[in-house]
């Protein structure tokens, strides 16, 4: 039997099992965009700063489960770490050596890490705004965050996604699950700090958390005017207790790639479709019955070459209207490289709900899609799209 003693327990070492091939070729790919990107803005006379590094992004900076801080999402190997919690403040961590470092290479026009090539939060700014300090910095002044983070549980997941480097990460924590009292003291951060957002996800499953039923009232109690996001991929948010839990969020994503096991299991392995979806129904049914209207419910459907037919994407918004959730939406991804939606980069998916930041998307609370399996009904009328978040997962 797990328990949350055990979760946070040293890891012995294990061998290192070989990286997808994937990984690695997005790895070689990253460190040759990096080159071009640095040479560009040379030849422009721009230089970079870190809108997370700044203090400005609502996404990227990230508490991981064992308290070591993250200054991005994708931060499989370490290589990002700023700081560790359990050893400074948060204030040391932001404005400490680590971080001013990255800052400092930024401002130079150089790309501190291979994970900046694809990060929404690297910003080219004209060479006069650099700082020459000390500190030095480009752009605008680094302040503590305020707009978002995110903040990881657990770093455990029951399923194993062809684009999440999630075992590379997992063998750099040193704990796999946040006790609870350290979740005490990182929701009195998120208070302190004042954010507007929390996002409770990272590279763990957060419904696996044994104490999910504490640790989502207890960040709530402590910040109820924050909006707190999470994403899951829906397979173990399967009890009453969990449901309740879950009641304390704001947004709760369903991470399902595809409408049977067919699609979703060349994605997602050892997920499941029919779980996945009797969940996400099961949440929208106990919502509904507490009266309230949140969270809300979203399907969120990762695009890829064997999930992205025109019946297959119609037949998704039918079974989101019938699950009783708010929206869908359809987001297109880059890993792995042979599973790229064409269809998606070609507009044959353009006349499907409305453009924003996602890819699509599909409401379901609006009267757009009133009778979803017809054309008619899920044609954008041109809505502004929602304030995104940078990373994509």
């Amino acid at each position: 039997m797990f328990s949350a003693h055990h979760a946070n327990q040293p890891k012995p070492a294990s061998k290192p099992r070989r990286r997808r091939w994937n990984w690695v070729l997005s790895d070689i790919l990253r460190k040759v965009l990096k080159y071009r990107i640095q040479w560009s803005a040379r030849l422009r006379g721009q230089r970079f700063y870190c809108g997370a590094l700044a203090g400005e992004s609502e996404y990227n900076m990230t508490i991981n489960c064992d308290l070591t801080v993250s200054c991005n999402c994708q931060d499989y190997d370490g290589s990002g770490h700023i700081g560790d919690l359990n050893r400074n403040t948060f204030q040391e961590v932001f404005f400490g050596e680590a971080a001013q470092r990255l800052r400092q290479e930024l401002a130079k026009g150089k790309l501190p890490l291979k994970s900046c090539t694809r990060c929404g939060d690297l910003l080219r700014t004209p060479k006069s705004t650099v700082t020459p300090g000390p500190p030095m910095f480009a752009g605008p002044k680094p302040r503590l965050p305020y707009r978002g983070m995110l903040l990881e549980n657990t770093v455990r997941c029951n399923i194993d996604c062809l684009g999440c480097d999630r075992g590379s990460a997992a063998r750099v924590r040193t704990v796999a699950q946040m006790d609870l009292d350290k979740l005490s003291r990182m929701a009195d951060l998120v208070q302190g700090l004042g954010l507007q957002q929390l996002f409770y996800l990272n590279l763990g499953e957060p419904f696996l958390s044994p104490n999910i039923g504490r640790e989502l009232p207890l960040l709530r109690q402590k910040n109820p005017d924050c909006r707190i996001v999470i994403s899951t991929n829906g397979i173990v948010l399967n009890t009453d207790a969990k449901r309740e839990a879950a009641l304390y969020a704001s947004h709760i994503l369903f991470s399902v790639a595809g409408i049977d096991d067919r699609m979703l299991k060349k994605y997602e392995r050892l997920g499941s479709f029919e779980r996945a979806y009797a969940n996400m129904k099961a949440l929208a049914q106990y919502r509904n019955a507490r009266g309230v209207s949140q969270p809300v419910l979203e399907w969120k459907y990762l695009l890829f070459n064997w999930n992205d037919r025109r019946g297959a994407i119609l037949k998704a918004v039918e079974l989101a209207k019938a699950a009783g959730l708010d929206m869908i939406s359809f987001w297109p991804t880059n890993n792995p490289l042979y599973g790229w939606s064409f269809r998606y980069r070609l507009g044959c998916l353009d006349d499907i709900g409305s453009r924003c930041w996602k890819g699509r998307e599909v409401d379901l609370r609006s009267g757009r899609a009133q009778n979803p399996g017809t054309e008619e009904a899920l044609v954008g009328e041109g809505s502004p799209p929602r304030q995104a978040w940078p990373g994509r997962r």
